[in-house]
């Protein structure tokens, strides 16, 4: 459980940090960072993260489809975070998982 808190806390260190570089970038005229990539770290863990610094640097906010996967994705997170914390996705992870994990 240790090493999925220190996950989640990279992973949204990254996104956060990703999210403010491409406002830079987009301010200063240079080379942006990939919507795939933010997109990517959100999904991974850094949901929380990304969604803060668009929020706090006005980045994103407006464009879709990007503005709403970042609002969608820490809910969507959280319901599944709930649902494995709750045991409800254990016959879901027996059912895919090899036995012995």
């Amino acid at each position: 459980m240790d090493m999925l808190l220190y996950w989640l806390i990279a992973a949204n260190l990254v996104g956060f940090t990703l999210m403010v570089w491409d406002k830079s970038c987009a301010e200063a005229g240079r080379r942006r960072v990939a919507e795939q990539t933010l997109i990517l770290w959100s999904l991974i863990g850094g949901s929380l993260g990304t969604l803060a610094a668009a929020q706090i640097v006005r980045h994103k906010t407006r464009k879709q489809p990007i503005a709403s996967l970042l609002l969608g994705m820490p809910l969507v997170q959280a319901g599944l975070a709930g649902a494995w914390y709750g045991g409800w996705l254990d016959p879901v992870l027996a059912a895919i998982l090899p036995s012995g994990l």
